[in-house]
């Protein structure tokens, strides 16, 4: 490898909020919010863990290894960076939720405070 180059990263896969709720209907797959603490209070997507983006390396090893980890924030951004930490980290399939939560409660979604 030469010192410009950088290691390869996995590829991000991206879900649809409907295909996020329907996977997790279906199987024992884990949703993680990773926005900051006001923002989790103010509202969120039902059952969703809370692991800000900030703490997520750290708190890694809390999150089982063998079900999906779908990551969700605000718009997307935050839980794309959160999805790669996590496929960095060796999880086998961390998922961004496309759109967020704001994408979330447009297609009507369950949320809860």
């Amino acid at each position: 490898m030469h010192w410009f180059q950088r290691p390869a990263t996995p590829p991000l896969e991206e879900l649809d909020p409907p295909q996020v709720a329907d996977e997790l209907a279906a199987s024992p797959g884990v949703l993680v919010d990773v926005r900051e603490a006001h923002e989790y209070r103010a509202g969120r997507a039902a059952s969703a863990l809370h692991i800000p983006l900030g703490q997520l390396a750290g708190r890694a090893a809390e999150l089982p290894r063998d079900r999906p980890i779908f990551l969700i924030c605000a718009t997307g951004n935050r839980s794309k960076v959160a999805a790669h930490i996590l496929l960095n980290a060796g999880f086998s399939r961390a998922v961004n939720v496309r759109g967020g939560t704001v994408a979330w409660m447009r297609h009507g979604l369950p949320m809860t405070r």
